[in-house]
């Protein structure tokens, strides 16, 4: 175990439960973001995906958009 792992073992024991649950959640977010850069371990329980991005979801559902929109 590494120094920093340490160091951080402690701090975590220094916090109130509703904290850790913060930084359990965070660590679950980071590896969600750089999920590619994690090797694959058939141990693990909890699998988290990266969330999909929105952009370009409303494609195609605004049909009309007046013209007397652009004259105020």
């Amino acid at each position: 175990m590494t120094t920093a792992t340490k160091n951080i073992i402690d701090k975590l024991e220094t916090l109130p439960d509703s904290m850790v649950n913060e930084v359990e959640d965070f660590i679950d977010f980071l590896k969600a973001k750089h999920a590619k850069s994690f090797p694959k371990s058939g141990s693990e329980e909890h699998v988290v995906e990266e969330p999909k991005s929105l952009y370009g979801n409303a494609k195609g559902t605004i049909l009309y958009i007046s013209d007397d929109l652009t004259n105020r």
